[in-house]
Order: C-alpha cells, then structure tokens, then sequence
C-alpha cells in the first residue's frame, strides 16, 4: 500500500468518526432533554405530594366531631 492510498484509507476513516461522533452527539442531547425533562416533572410531583401530605395531616390532627 502506497502512501497515497495509505492518507486516503485514513481520511476515510476519519470522515466515518466524525459522522459517528456527530451522531452520538445527537443522541446524547436528547437524552439529555429527556432526562431534563423528567427531571422537572419528578420535581413537581414531589411538591405536589408535600403539598398533598400536608393537607391530610391537618385532617389527622381535627379533633372527632362531639357525637363521638
């Protein structure tokens, strides 16, 4: 293999790694969408579970009506 075949064999493979990374690259930002994404939504549902919590312990803590 001469050397010109040899720089041609490696551009072509370089050409390959960068459309592979660039597509790796696509597929990380949308994971990192997503897992922005659900982390926002877990966040609310936390909060809205507090928020559920407290309303029940301030039913817990009424005293029985006085037919009890």
């Amino acid at each position: 293999m001469n050397l010109e075949e040899r720089v041609t064999d490696l551009e072509s493979r370089l050409a390959f790694q960068d459309d592979t990374i660039q597509a790796l690259n696509d597929v990380l930002v949308a994971q990192q969408r997503v897992v922005e994404r659900l982390q926002l939504q877990m966040a609310a549902l936390l909060k809205r579970q507090e928020e559920m919590a407290g309303q029940f312990e301030s039913f817990e803590e009424e005293a029985p009506p006085p037919h009890y």
